[in-house]
């Protein structure tokens, strides 16, 4: 690989500056934990595959597409509001 490449040299400046990390290892070893047990087990634990339990085999799609559209009220639906009339130099 050549010394010149991008990549190369991108690589080389991370790799270089972890090595010489001290107190930096230690953050990111909390970082990656903490992320670790965000998505891995809190995920979980808190929340449940809820297409998976409503929705057929093959009609997923269609079950979030129906819950989406279902759930609108009409006040949220686009319904053209009077639009007030403004006076010169006023904000």
């Amino acid at each position: 690989m050549k010394r010149n490449n991008f990549l190369y040299r991108t690589f080389r400046l991370y790799y270089d500056g972890f090595r010489d990390m001290t107190v930096g290892k230690t953050l990111w070893a909390v970082i990656l934990i903490k992320l670790f047990i965000i998505f891995a087990i809190l995920k979980v634990f808190f929340f449940p595959d809820f297409i998976s339990h409503h929705a057929r085999k093959g009609q997923e799609s269609q079950f979030v597409s129906e819950q989406v559209l279902n759930r609108t009220t009409p006040s949220a639906q686009m319904t053209p509001r009077p639009v007030k009339p403004r006076l010169p130099g006023s904000r």
